[in-house]
């Protein structure tokens, strides 16, 4: 009995030791919990006081940017080719008081006094409108399941994600809208979309001057609302009006594949900017810089500083190289010959006419229209891009760059004698040039005065280690290096690269890289690779201003505003670009000048080009080319066809206007039509800008 009493206190006294160490742990802990409470008190208190006292008084700033209004285009004699249209338009500018209810009822009102025009709306947009309305917004979330508007652990959604949900929830039933409604939709959500304190222009109907009244007095109204004035892109229509390109509106606003790189500039998504060609292009000089307002507010949303930061102004303007008057009058005489064509059946399968006039010394573009024709319709209409993107074959008229690349490459010494001769290789049928009879001994300057294939043929062998004699077998050996050594003298003219235009989206050519020996004896005369009037023009312009390859530009300057924003002082001269020199010799270089000059004024019987002396104003200096190609006729045969091509500079002695003309797929073999047109061209010029002869 003792002992059992003795062990009973004994575990009493442990008991009360254990709950003794527990009340002093908890103790203990709570000493020290007060401790690190009191010491983060006196942080705040002392070490972080600015911090908190930053947090009371915090602001959000907003940083406003507004772009103002496009530099113009003018010709070359000071006439707008596209203008800023300034028109009054309904602006909503979104404060940071206003949420979706605010602005449906703004919509709603607005389109009692405005014209309301558009009603395309998507699904979303319909749902947006239909939940701005708060009980409609509450009873579609009080329908959503549990897990649409909590978490697992029962803590509410984010708001943005409750939102969602109920916009998934929207049954289609109740936004079956009138096309009224949609209209008001249309506006509402062009309104939504804008951030705060930004300021959107509104599509409406153009506003008549009651409208624009009854909106100035409704302010305390319409919450936002206003009247300001805008501008739209207008172009000029005229031939050269695709070239100047587009520009995007503010419902588009930036292109979304470019749109990282112009935020990174300093644009706003909304930013109208240049999509295409010229505007593109020059999109730098264009816009003009922005209005930057920086607005500041408290953490209850008042306004506590409204300071413009930057005041914008216009773009600069552009003056191109161009007279829009010779333009037109060479628009109007391709147009005249091309129909004259088309009226005798020749021109019935071509694709249309293209002529560019550069000059040759500053590669300054004087003229680049084309006349597209519809094979389907038999329509024309104006295609002055068409000189820099659509394709042809040259024919004859790259002799001058295949002579360049028989001296370049050692095969050629100076006006060297060839014999023009039919080449008979073994199995085939002979390579002919058109005059051939017999064996005719002819310089190189001759090859280009009678455009012989037969000597550009017999180079090409040299190109390739061959030697022509009748019968011959063709080697495939040195074809591929012949080729390149061909390809890379075209290219020191331009033909088959970039010629450096500053356009986008011009076409290098077509340079084909699959071709066999073949090919290449028929690329020397110009009869496999494809180029466009773009780079025929700069070929030319090359052998005229003695073998520079300059860039052909159609800006001649950016312009600052006079006082009524119109065209101002030049700010930027757009200089003369030199690409390259071409590897020829002063001595060989006139070799090829005399050829030119003798296709149009030689006395033998075999010059190709003397049709354009007839009436020429001012020595011309050409080289005519026939490209042999085909067309397929109604029932399905092949019809035999030709390019007819010509470059050309004038005058011959002081050359101030390269020119050069294709004319696919005339089924007039002899035709002479695109001489024609090229000696039209320099004599429109010669009446518009005289050029001295003589200097």
């Amino acid at each position: 009995m003792f002992r059992k009493k003795k062990s009973s206190k004994k575990k009493q006294s442990e008991k009360f030791i254990l709950i003794s160490n527990r009340i002093n742990l908890l103790f203990f802990l709570i000493v020290t919990l007060f401790t690190i409470l009191l010491l983060r008190l006196v942080q705040m208190q002392i070490y972080d006081e600015k911090f908190y006292k930053k947090k009371l008084t915090e602001s959000t700033t907003y940083t406003i940017k507004t772009s103002s209004p496009r530099g113009q285009i003018y010709d070359s004699q000071g006439v707008p080719l596209v203008e800023n249209e300034v028109k009054e338009v309904v602006a909503f500018t979104r404060s940071n008081h206003m949420d979706a209810k605010d602005i449906k009822e703004n919509a709603k009102k607005l389109a009692n006094i405005v014209t309301l025009t558009e009603s395309k709306v998507t699904k979303r947009q319909k749902k947006d409108y239909y939940l701005a309305d708060p009980k409609n917004y509450q009873k579609v979330v009080k329908k959503l399941p549990h897990r649409k508007k909590y978490d697992q652990f029962g803590n509410n959604l984010k708001e943005s994600d409750i939102y969602a949900n109920a916009v998934k929830a929207v049954p289609d039933s109740v936004i079956d809208y009138s096309e009224d409604e949609k209209k008001i939709i249309y506006i509402f959500s062009q309104m939504n979309a804008t951030s705060v304190f930004n300021t959107a222009s509104l599509t409406t109907g153009d506003l008549t001057s009651e409208q624009i009244a009854v909106l100035a007095t409704s302010k305390s109204n319409l919450k936002g609302i206003s009247v300001k004035t805008d501008w739209e892109r207008k172009s000029v229509k005229n031939s050269i009006t695709s070239v100047i390109g587009k520009v995007s509106s503010q419902k588009t606003g930036l292109p979304a594949e470019e749109a990282k790189n112009y935020v990174k500039k300093g644009y706003s998504l909304n930013d109208r900017v240049g999509t295409s060609y010229l505007e593109k292009e020059y999109e730098n000089d264009l816009q003009g810089s922005r209005t930057i307002q920086s607005i500041k507010v408290n953490k209850e949303g008042k306004i506590i500083s409204d300071k413009i930061t930057a005041k914008g102004t216009k773009g600069k303007n552009l003056k191109l190289t161009l007279d829009l008057k010779f333009q037109k009058g060479v628009e109007d005489i391709l147009n005249r010959y091309f129909k004259s064509e088309l009226g005798k059946g020749n021109t019935k399968y071509s694709e249309g006419v293209y002529a560019v006039a550069l000059n040759p010394n500053t590669g300054a573009i004087l003229s680049m229209a084309g006349l597209d024709h519809d094979l389907k319709t038999g329509d024309t209409s104006s295609n002055a891009l068409g000189t820099v993107t659509e394709v042809f074959t040259p024919g004859s008229v790259v002799k001058g760059a295949t002579l360049t690349a028989g001296w370049a490459n050692n095969v050629l010494f100076g006006n060297q004698i060839l014999n023009d001769q039919p080449i008979q290789f073994a199995g085939s049928n002979p390579i002919n040039s058109w005059f051939t009879n017999g064996s005719l001994p002819i310089t190189a300057s001759q090859s280009l005065e009678y455009s012989s294939n037969t000597y550009m043929v017999q180079l090409a062998l040299k190109l390739m280690g061959q030697d022509y004699h009748s019968g011959m077998a063709l080697s495939t050996e040195g074809y591929k290096d012949a080729m390149k050594k061909l390809r890379a003298t075209y290219a020191q003219y331009g033909l088959g690269v970039s010629t450096g235009i500053d356009l986008p989206g011009e076409s290098k050519g077509y340079v084909s890289e699959k071709y066999d020996p073949a090919n290449v004896l028929t690329e020397s005369f110009g009869q496999f690779d494809n180029y466009t009037t773009m780079q025929l023009a700069q070929y030319v312009a090359a052998v005229a201003n003695g073998g520079k390859r300059v860039a052909p530009h159609i800006v001649e300057g950016i312009y600052d505003n006079d006082k009524t924003g119109g065209l101002g002082n030049r700010v930027k001269t757009i200089d003369t670009k030199v690409l390259n020199n071409v590897s020829i010799s002063n001595e060989n270089l006139s070799i090829i000048k005399d050829g030119f000059y003798n296709v149009v004024n030689g006395k033998g019987a075999y010059s190709t080009g003397k049709t354009l002396a007839n009436g020429a104003s001012v020595p011309i200096s050409a080289k005519t080319g026939t490209a042999e190609t085909y067309v397929k006729g109604s029932d399905g045969k092949s019809i035999d066809a030709s390019n007819l091509n010509v470059v050309a500079y004038a005058p011959s002695n002081n050359p101030q206007i390269a020119v050069a003309v294709v004319l696919p797929h005339e089924t007039d073999l002899h035709g002479t039509t695109s001489h024609a047109i090229t000696r039209d061209i320099i004599n429109l010029y010669q009446q518009m800008h005289p050029m001295n002869a003589n200097e």
